[in-house]
């Protein structure tokens, strides 16, 4: 097949919700009966749907299947997703739409509680999912459980596959499978902490991947290829360029930086640059819901050249 006439550029599979955003003070928050805070938000997203609206907004045609709820919380799903102009084709699952809780602190900083309901014997049908697979130059995969029963079939098809491992300290099982069936690999340092280097070569080295890139916030990243030697390359943070209201979505837009980068044929410490940038964009709004133009990433990336 030609990848360059496929439908989708990228085709994120699973990773759609709702967040509600509780705003503290500071985390952790003090054990107390009852702790007054500011106004209670709800947004639609979760790491899913933040990797497909970040790349459709960087001019990329995007497609998503998910399992989601009938239910009031999946209507918000599919509302943002239509407004994003991303292609979202949902199946119903009676366990309904995910859901999480974030606390924020004035600083940005996020503590997530999750709410893993999908059951888990929940499937998606091959004929549902396989001709979608097969008009895709791209695949990304959100670590749902239903979602590594599509492997062999991304195998067979030869279409490459990214993965984000969020914060796996390299122990949990659950996310093993993603880690060295993926071509590309994303994962957070504040999973791994001072292991984080040795964790990327022993993906590289057990894996199918390429190439592995650790975030870290504030910190920047870190991106190792198999030809570029043993020691991951640093990229460095970029100032958000307003304040930081939060950072929950700030590792997905960076996904979505880097993935755009990749797409056009940019090389890795390139891509990474295209991530912070798109990253540090995402923490000046909430919840993500300002995801970065393309005109906007590749000014930025040209002025980042030049300092």
């Amino acid at each position: 097949m030609n990848r360059e006439r496929a439908q989708y550029d990228v085709l994120v599979v699973g990773g759609t919700g709702v967040d509600t955003v509780v705003r503290v003070d500071a985390l952790p928050v003090p054990l107390a009966d009852s702790v007054q805070v500011g106004p209670i938000e709800e947004w639609p997203g979760h790491t899913g749907a933040n990797v497909a609206l970040g790349t459709r907004a960087l001019g990329l045609a995007v497609g998503l299947i998910d399992c989601i709820g009938d239910d009031w919380t999946g209507a918000r799903v599919r509302e943002l997703l239509a407004a994003g102009d991303v292609d979202f084709a949902p199946l119903i699952s009676p366990a309904g739409t995910r859901r999480a809780v974030n606390l924020v602190d004035a600083g940005g900083r996020r503590m997530s509680f999750y709410d893993a309901r999908d059951p888990d014997d929940l499937r998606m049908p091959r004929d549902f999912y396989l001709p979608r697979l097969r008009r895709s130059r791209h695949v990304h995969l959100s670590i749902m459980n239903f979602a590594r029963f599509l492997f062999d079939d991304i195998d067979e098809l030869g279409v490459p596959v990214s993965v984000d491992l969020h914060d796996w300290d390299g122990l949990a099982d659950h996310h093993r499978e993603f880690a060295l069936r993926a071509d590309l690999v994303f994962l957070s340092a504040a999973g791994a902490g001072d292991n984080t280097p040795a964790l990327m070569r022993e993906i590289l080295r057990e894996g199918r991947a390429s190439t592995v890139v650790a975030t870290a916030g504030a910190s920047g990243s870190s991106v190792l290829t198999r030809e570029g030697g043993s020691t991951p390359q640093h990229v460095p943070a970029v100032p958000p360029h307003a304040p930081v209201v939060d950072t929950n979505g700030a590792g997905d837009a960076y996904v979505s930086g880097f993935l755009y980068g990749r797409l056009t044929g940019r090389e890795a410490q390139e891509c990474g640059r295209l991530g912070a940038i798109a990253g540090a964009h995402a923490c000046t709004a909430p919840a993500a819901t300002d995801p970065i133009s393309r005109e906007s990433l590749v000014a930025a990336c040209q002025i980042a050249r030049l300092t």
